[in-house]
């Protein structure tokens, strides 16, 4: 049964936390008497002290997005439930929750730095310039995949323009939720709880009024197209990573937190009570290769899980922005490792409506997140609320977590661009967030309707890539520092070798199809645009491996700049 599989990974999950975490976090010696960056420099805009129950529920939002919903039900649908649950389990214990913590704590014990800081300090200086480009290029990666994913879920997906009109209606009163909630937070000092009891209703009022739209409204939202929705996404991107955190990202974040807490309650109890039996086949495979998609299970089913198991995009998040508003050390541990185990339960979660479904069950042919939603409206049909207003519920609770994704996401890469550069006025910023947000909006109009199962292996593969990138300098940072590194090269090797081979095999069809390219002949616009981003992903990862290899072994770990 589906309650037993979900009971199980808990457990192991939860078991994983309090031994493997514990080893891990106290090998750091966490010291609270130590004053945190956020609050000593405090200025009210990037460096903002958060109380650990607000910065978890931003910080789970803006990491989980919709990465541990669309990954493990794409894996699970292409290669079965099994090898997706094993691999979420095992990635997120030893694999994402070092990773996450590590980048963590790393950037608070170093004045909030970014990890290409790290870089800059105990390698070499183009390792750091390769290292900014890279984790730049994978943002951008990012904003691609989960601005597309977003505007799917806008769409209208019945004849009378059901669903989606109101989903895209209640997620932008959502926004402004967010907005007038942070003003009352920061401007008005009124207190967090009661403001939570006030606007949750207020978000649920919200929903259900996207359920009920007047028709003329529902008409307007319908016809808006995707790549129509894809911009207006992109300019929302523009504007939310450019004002004060405190006014948007903070609050929505707390607000996304509590939508994501809810939405696992309500895929908890539905799986674990509603007596669903395990109907999709736990192995979708002919020894080593899926039947009904041609892809290798090594390394596709781990570049595709992704962010339920290990990503790259956490650790920025977490050097990034989070590391700038932790009060004490010890909150560390909940929030980098916390995070990523309680996100490997949403993964679970998320493949468990996989597998309450038949295999030829007609939703499984629908995008990711309709599969997702699916679930949690049955699950709510189980205490009697309505299909559609379940429903909708869902979409919405899926928009949110990708809205907390993207601003911040941006956000990160205007930092990037503006340290790569030396941008650093506010006209600066805004140039740097332009440039940024121009690529996603090239590849969006470049690429056919569904453009993220494009973007997808090229984000899934950059992401886990940029993971290992990131556990070799945090490796760095504690060999330098006389600490053991071994439980962090040791995942950093296999993510290293996964990637590496994930991104041969997308180079590879392009490479072959270069003759025909010079000869004039027609080539899918796709295999190009994946070939040529795999291939500067690859050049990026192996001149940044060189630079490591002669600093770990050639100087025996006396990097230079440190040295100096």
């Amino acid at each position: 049964m589906v309650a037993i599989a979900v009971i199980i990974s808990i457990a192991v999950l939860a078991l994983g936390y309090l031994t493997y975490g514990r080893f891990i976090t106290k090998s750091f010696n966490l010291d609270d008497s130590k004053v945190t960056p956020a609050c000593e420099i405090n200025d009210g805009v990037d460096y903002v002290p958060a109380k650990a129950s607000l910065l978890l529920g931003q910080h789970f939002s803006a990491i989980a997005a919709a990465g541990p919903i669309v990954g493990p039900v794409l894996a699970g649908i292409w290669f079965g439930w099994l090898p997706a649950f094993l691999w979420i389990i095992i990635g997120a214990i030893f694999i994402g929750g070092t990773h996450d913590f590590g980048s963590l704590i790393a950037s608070v014990r170093h004045n909030a730095a970014s990890v290409a800081e790290l870089v800059k300090r105990y390698m070499t200086p183009l390792s750091y310039a390769l290292f900014l480009v890279f984790i730049w290029l994978t943002l951008i990666y990012v904003i691609i995949a989960f601005t597309d994913i977003t505007a799917q879920t806008f769409k209208a997906v019945a004849a009378d323009n059901a669903f989606g009109p109101g989903v895209a209606f209640s997620s932008f009163l959502y926004l402004l939720l967010g907005v007038v909630m942070g003003i009352l937070l920061y401007k008005f000092k009124m207190n967090l709880t009661f403001l939570t009891a006030i606007f949750m209703p207020l978000v649920i009022a919200v929903i259900w009024y996207g359920t009920v739209l007047p028709a003329p409204i529902a008409d307007f939202l319908g016809s808006v197209t995707i790549k129509q929705w894809e911009v207006i996404l992109l300019i929302y991107c523009l504007i939310a990573s450019m004002i004060p955190m405190w006014l948007l990202l903070q609050p929505r974040g707390y607000l996304g937190g509590w939508f994501l807490y809810l939405t696992i309650v309500i895929a908890l109890i539905g799986a674990l009570f509603g007596g669903y039996e395990i109907k999709y086949p736990a192995w979708n495979l002919d020894g080593i290769e899926s039947l009904a998609n041609g892809k290798w299970l090594f390394p596709i089913l781990f570049i595709t899980v992704a962010c339920g198991a290990c990503s790259g995009f956490h650790g920025i998040v977490s050097s990034g922005t989070t590391s700038k508003q932790i009060c004490r050390e010890s909150d560390t541990r909940v929030i980098g490792y916390g995070t990523m185990v309680l996100e490997a339960v949403v993964a679970i979660l998320a493949l468990a409506t996989v597998m309450m479904l038949p295999k030829g069950d007609a939703i499984l042919k629908s995008d990711p997140n309709l599969v997702y939603a699916n679930g949690l409206a049955q699950y709510m049909g189980l205490i009697g609320i309505d299909y559609n207003m379940a429903l909708a519920f869902a979409l919405l609770a899926f928009s949110t977590f990708v809205y907390d994704t993207l601003d911040v996401c941006t956000r990160l890469a205007r930092y990037i661009l503006q340290e790569l550069l030396g941008w650093q006025s506010l006209a600066g910023g805004a140039v740097a967030t332009f440039v940024t947000l121009l690529i996603p909006f090239a590849f969006l109009l470049l690429t056919e309707e569904k453009g993220y199962l494009v973007a997808w292996p090229i984000f899934g593969t950059s992401n886990q890539l940029l993971a290992s990138l990131i556990l070799l300098a945090v490796s760095v940072w504690m060999i330098h520092e006389g600490k053991k590194a071994i439980y962090v090269l040791v995942p950093m090797g296999f993510m290293l070798a996964v990637t590496v081979t994930s991104l041969v095999t997308q180079m590879a069809p392009f490479i072959g199809s270069l003759p025909a390219l010079v000869s004039g002949a027609e080539v899918k616009r796709d295999i190009i645009i994946v070939g040529i981003a795999s291939i500067v992903i690859f050049i990026l990862c192996l001149m940044i491996v060189i630079e490591a290899f002669r600093i770990l072994v050639l100087k025996r770990g006396k990097p230079a700049k440190a040295a100096a």
